[in-house]
């Protein structure tokens, strides 16, 4: 191989990890921007007045109202709770345990991300006790997007234990009318679950820190083609 096509081919490699590097360090940057800008909706949503469930069923479209903070009164449809699989908090993997709710005086039926549960590694098919209380009662959360869904092969399973939860599907399934959002009720740990919900638009550390890194790359392969291709060169054609 001659040493002009080694010298193109080098340059042409530089080039190409170098758009690539900063292509992905400017992407980082895009994710940062993007999750302080989800922060300072729920910051401003979370500061609007607290909804009640009438104020709920009135709602031509509920998911304009993620993020604003309520308090439902109503009754849990305690048979038609689902425990989803593989959800982390506290560093460890879980149960999201997920419960409709029936709203007083309303045919409305919302679902409640209603909190965390450690499962049981040694019988994969138990579940735990979860106190679901009778009667009336009054929960307070906030309005969320319906449970985030993880990878999984084939459609959703239709069991006690689930990975996911369609819920058009499930709708269908329970025979409920269930709303288009649901709420993720907040408060101190009760009814043997843990409440410590991840804050949406969290992480934006490090998609900076990806950002210094990918960007810290890029000038890494600067500086070496410079130096390797144009500055020693340079110099060796000097001394000869």
């Amino acid at each position: 191989m001659s040493t002009r096509l080694k010298f193109w081919l080098i340059t042409a490699a530089a080039l190409l990890a170098l758009v690539a590097t900063l292509s992905l360090g400017r992407w980082q940057l895009s994710r940062a921007a993007q999750k302080e800008a989800m922060h300072a909706a729920i910051e401003k949503q979370g500061q609007r007045a607290v909804l009640d469930a009438g104020a709920l069923a009135a709602l031509e479209n509920p998911a304009q109202a993620i993020h604003r903070r309520i308090t439902l009164r109503g009754a849990w449809v305690g048979d038609k709770t689902i425990f989803l699989d593989n959800r982390l908090m506290h560093g460890k993997f879980g149960f999201y345990v997920v419960t409709p709710f029936h709203l007083e005086g309303s045919r409305a039926v919302v679902l409640v991300q209603r909190g965390w549960v450690l499962r049981n590694f040694m019988d994969r098919a138990s579940v735990p006790k979860i106190d679901t209380p009778a009667g009336l009662i009054e929960v307070q959360g906030r309005i969320a997007p319906p449970p985030a869904k993880l990878y999984e092969l084939g459609a959703s399973g239709t069991g006690l234990i689930r990975q996911n939860l369609d819920l058009a599907q499930f709708s269908a399934e329970s025979g409920l009318p269930l709303m288009a959002v649901s709420i993720q009720q907040t408060g101190a740990a009760s009814d043997g679950l843990a409440r410590d919900w991840p804050e949406a638009g969290s992480g934006v550390e490090k998609n900076y820190g990806y950002a210094f890194q990918w960007f810290g790359l890029s000038s890494l392969i600067a500086i070496l083609y410079v130096w390797f291709q144009i500055v020693r060169r340079f110099l060796h054609r000097r001394r000869a």
